[in-house]
C-alpha cells in the first residue's frame, strides 16, 4: 500500500468511496442521500485541505482529510474502501494523519465519528470527549473524540 497527497481530480472519486464506505454500516439510500453533500468532496477542498490517499496498485483503497490551524486540528473525514476495512488500510491511514498533523504543529485533533466508527477510533488512540450534532441529519448526534499528539 502506498500513500500519496489527493490531487483536485481525486474528488468525486473520493466523494463516491466515502458514500460507498458510509453505505457499509448499513445506511438505507435516505440516509445516505441525506448525507450525500456533507461526504462530497470538491476539487477546491482537496487543494485547500490535506487529503491524503492510500493506493494499492492503481486502486485508491481508502482517504483522509485533516483541516484546522494549529494547535487543533481536525480529521474531518477517514474513510476506508468496504472491500479493505479490516485489512489495515485505516490504521495506516490514521498513524499517516497523525504523524501530518504533528508536522504542522498541532498537539491535537478531534473527529466526529460515525457510530460505528468510534470502537476504530478508540483503539487508535482517541478518547470520546462528548457529542456534536451531525452535519447531515437534524437531530442526530456523533461521537466527538480527541486525540492528542505525543
Amino acid at each position: 500500500m502506498r500513500l500519496r497527497a489527493a490531487l483536485p481530480q481525486d474528488a468525486a472519486l473520493l466523494s463516491d468511496l466515502a458514500l460507498r464506505s458510509k453505505a457499509h454500516w448499513g445506511y438505507d439510500e435516505d440516509f445516505l442521500e441525506a448525507c450525500r453533500a456533507e461526504l462530497t468532496l470538491r476539487p477546491d477542498d482537496v487543494a485547500a485541505s490535506h487529503v491524503t490517499v492510500a493506493r494499492l496498485d492503481s486502486t485508491i483503497v481508502g482517504f483522509y482529510s485533516l483541516t484546522g490551524e494549529r494547535p487543533d486540528g481536525e480529521l474531518a473525514m477517514l474513510y476506508v474502501d468496504p472491500d479493505h476495512i479490516g485489512v489495515g488500510v485505516g490504521q495506516r491511514l490514521w498513524q499517516h494523519a497523525a504523524d501530518t498533523a504533528r508536522e504542522l504543529g498541532f498537539t491535537r485533533f478531534t473527529v466526529d465519528a460515525d457510530p460505528f466508527a468510534e470502537g476504530f477510533y478508540r483503539r487508535m488512540g482517541a478518547v470520546r470527549i462528548g457529542s456534536s450534532p451531525s452535519g447531515s441529519i437534524p437531530g442526530r448526534l456523533l461521537p466527538c473524540l480527541e486525540y492528542r499528539l505525543r
